[in-house]
């Protein structure tokens, strides 16, 4: 895990703090373009061959992998934890794990909302760690709000240890030829104002919503100040990758029930300056993905950065709001994981569902 020191003194103690500890060393893999001497196919159709099924044996020359989703373990209805239901075969959760168990040289992104209802030490025992718990040594994991029902999300930290970059949640590694980039989004979405009253953290005030939310509101709130600093030097630190990746809960823009999150503004503004190309959310229990766009959600193929809303690790599956402009494919009715294999100089996608067919694949040029 690289993390850049923030430009302000007074950051310091938070940026070491948010960085601190040694994070585990992702599976190894073998960027496809470069391997020698062997006829290696492009991204999109190594995703094709290694995710069909039957699953082909896998050769040593593997693209650096990325997979995973939101929105994941539920093992109890609502919020009533005395419902308690072990996790079994039936369980959508431990369905999209055995995707993950069958992409064994993936790094595996978490997303958010990881554990139902309340992020609490339950909720990861008795959820999470039987489903996508297994995969934990090759996790970098983001949290979400659900997270924080549980004060100071003490039970996400405390299950991911050093590897959540406690207690501030954001941090940055490597991957093959990629600088990825984990926003801790909850702070500064309820820093701005509260998305939904009925899932208020302890830990934020309810703060007055705007009256017209949009990109100046989202703008003109403070938001997560230290965060939004670590941002711009993390960024300014790696210029020199050619292409990143950034992902965090709440969705800037979304077609979902809960609709665009404008308290993500001056987030997406830094990363469309500084060329982020793909950005991967959550928070919308479905899967949608946009054409490039710019920070005012107007299409810019050359510049624009690629959203993936990936909801779909586990969790019941939401209706559709407004279907916004730039959104290319949305499903809301298949629990799958998001596949990403990253090349150097660009990447391909394949959302798989968890009856093993590729419901949408792509392949996209970094900037």
């Amino acid at each position: 895990m690289r993390c850049a020191p923030a430009p302000l003194g007074t950051l310091v103690v938070l940026v070491i703090a948010a960085c601190g500890g040694d994070a585990p060393t992702p599976p190894k893999g073998v960027d496809i373009s470069e391997a020698r001497g062997v006829a290696v196919p492009p991204p999109l159709e190594w995703l094709r061959q290694n995710l069909a099924r039957p699953r082909r044996a896998t050769s040593s020359h593997v693209p650096a992998l990325l997979a995973g989703a939101g929105d994941i373990a539920r093992c109890y209805p609502g919020s009533d934890p005395t419902q308690f239901s072990a996790p079994d075969a039936s369980n959508p959760a431990m369905q999209t794990a055995q995707l993950l168990a069958e992409i064994p040289s993936a790094t595996v992104m978490v997303v958010g909302d990881n554990a139902y209802e309340f992020g609490s030490p339950f909720d990861y025992s008795g959820c999470y760690q039987p489903t996508w718990g297994q995969f934990r040594d090759r996790t970098r994991p983001a949290p979400g709000n659900h997270e924080y029902l549980t004060p100071g999300a003490a039970g996400y930290f405390g299950y991911f240890g050093e590897r959540s970059a406690p207690p501030l949640g954001y941090y940055s590694y490597d991957l093959g030829a990629w600088h990825v980039i984990v926003i801790n989004s909850t702070p500064q979405v309820y820093a701005c104002w509260p998305p939904e009253l009925t899932e208020m953290p302890p830990d934020f005030p309810p703060l007055p919503v705007p009256v017209s939310p949009g990109p100046a509101a989202g703008r003109a709130c403070a938001g997560d100040v230290a965060q939004q600093a670590w941002l711009a030097a993390d960024l300014a630190a790696h210029r020199a990758a050619r292409c990143t990746i950034a992902y965090f809960h709440h969705p800037r823009f979304s077609s979902g029930m809960h609709g665009n999150h404008y308290q993500m503004q001056k987030m997406w503004d830094l990363m469309y300056a500084n060329g982020v190309d793909v950005v991967v959310s959550g928070h919308d229990h479905l899967y949608e993905r946009f054409a490039p766009q710019d920070p005012e959600g107007n299409a810019d193929p050359a510049l624009g950065i690629r959203q993936f809303t990936v909801g779909t690790g586990g969790a019941e599956f939401y209706s559709v709001s407004t279907r916004q402009p730039n959104s290319e494919v949305l499903i809301n009715d298949k629990h799958g994981i998001l596949v990403l294999a990253l090349g150097n100089a660009g990447y391909a996608w394949a959302f798989e569902t968890v009856n093993h067919a590729i419901a949408d694949e792509g392949a996209g040029r970094c900037h």
